[in-house]
Order: structure tokens, then sequence, then C-alpha cells
């Protein structure tokens, strides 16, 4: 049997589906905010009927605002999800500049810190004081963060321990987020990474797919450790560029 031989990368064909790739996340967002229009009129008129009917005494009227309130729910949810599609659907090339991701991390920690106290979830920081600088893009990098944050905090509902560690790598610096949660199985873990693939009911599937996007367009890699019962380990891996070794 003949070796089967590797792909030759092709530039111009590599531009073309970038191209492509870009028109239709222009088309996607636009449509996405077609949507969300019509969407908040109907909202709004929800709003006003809610009112309309707040001192319902019938049972009758007491039906109707319950149906209100339903059609209100789902549009607040669909304007949610809008709203992250849009999110996933701008990210594009990034305005990189020399930062420092010990910083980022306390940062998006300090967010967090009212609800993980809330949530009875101990947050642990090791951050290496000697982190060499990276390239990063400041808004990017933080609302992929707060994702990873948020997704750890989630999956430890009824308390835990969030370890936030940054350290040096071979080829640059890595952050390790470690949760002490509710874990995931081998099919969650491989499908995590997919747009629109949730575990949670008012879930979008976009918040772990968006941060992958913000992460790989740093350079940098991003991996995970996961079992039920026990928690999930996140590792990111940034790049040092040879003219900021």
């Amino acid at each position: 049997m003949s070796a089967m031989e590797s792909p030759r990368f092709d530039p111009e064909a590599a531009d073309h589906l970038r191209s492509q790739l870009n028109e239709l996340a222009e088309l996607a967002g636009s449509l996405a905010h077609e949507i969300k229009n019509p969407l908040s009129v109907i909202r709004l008129n929800m709003e006003l009927l809610a009112e309309d009917l707040a001192e319902a005494r019938s049972a009758e009227q007491r039906r109707a605002l319950a149906k209100v309130e339903m059609v209100m729910k789902q549009c607040t949810r669909l304007e949610n999800l809008l709203n992250d599609f849009l999110r996933f659907a701008r990210v594009r090339q990034l305005d990189l500049s020399p930062g420092d991701l010990n910083e980022h991390v306390d940062r998006v920690l300090d967010l967090y810190e009212a609800q993980a106290k809330e949530n009875h979830v101990e947050v642990v920081r090791y951050l290496d004081p000697d982190l060499p600088t990276i390239l990063l893009d400041e808004q990017a990098l933080q609302a992929a963060l707060v994702n990873l944050v948020k997704n750890a905090l989630e999956a430890m509902p009824t308390g835990g321990q969030l370890v936030a560690r940054t350290r040096m790598t071979r080829s640059g610096v890595a952050l390790d987020l470690i949760d002490t949660g509710c874990g995931m199985d081998d099919r969650t873990a491989l499908q995590m990474f997919e747009a629109f693939y949730s575990t949670k009911a008012a879930g979008s599937g976009l918040g772990l797919p968006t941060a992958k996007k913000i992460i790989e367009a740093h350079g940098a890699r991003i991996g995970v450790q996961s079992e039920l019962g026990r928690g999930t380990q996140f590792t990111l891996e940034f790049p040092m560029p040879a003219r900021l070794r």
C-alpha cells in the first residue's frame, strides 16, 4: 500500500476560503441585527400589554398575563442568544500590544469575586510575578477569560475551589484554570467548542466557542482536561514573540 501524500498548502485557496468565511460572518451578523429589531418591538409591546394586565382579576385575564410573560421570557432569551452570536461572529483580526497576562486574570477574577463568595467557591491565585510580557488584545482576552471563569463557577453551584495559575513554558506563558466542579464526560469535552452545543437549558452554546476563537486569534492554544465528579482544567498557552523575549 502506497503512503498517502500530505496535502500541500495553497495560500491562494486559503485566502479565498478566509474571504468566504468573512463574507458569511458579515451576512450572519447582518441577519442577526435584522432579527433583533422586530424582536425588540415584540418584547416592548408585550411589556406594555403586561402592564395593562398587571391588575388582572379574572381567571381569563390571569391566563392571558401568564402567556404574555412567557412570550417576554422567550424574547429575552432570543435577544441574549443573538447578542452572543454577534460577539461570536465579530471575532476578527485583533489589535495586539504588549501586556501583562496576570493583570487581566486578576481583573476578571475580581469581577467575579462576589459571585464566587455567594456560591461558596474559594478562588486561589498562583500568578507568577516574573511572567514575561506577551502580545494581547485587552478587550478580547478579557471577554475570553470571562467566559471561562463564568463556566467554571457555573460548574460549582454548591461550592468548590477555582485555581488560577500562570507559569512559564518553553515557548511562552500558560494559564491554568482548574475547578472542582461537576466535570464533563468525553462526549461533552469533544463537543464543547462547537457552536450552539450546550448542556445548559438556557445556554446559547457560544460562550466557549467564542473564547476558543479569541484565544486562537492570539496565536495561542486552549486545551481541556476533565473528569466527571472531579472537575475541569482549561489550559491556555500563549506564545512569546521573539522581539519580546
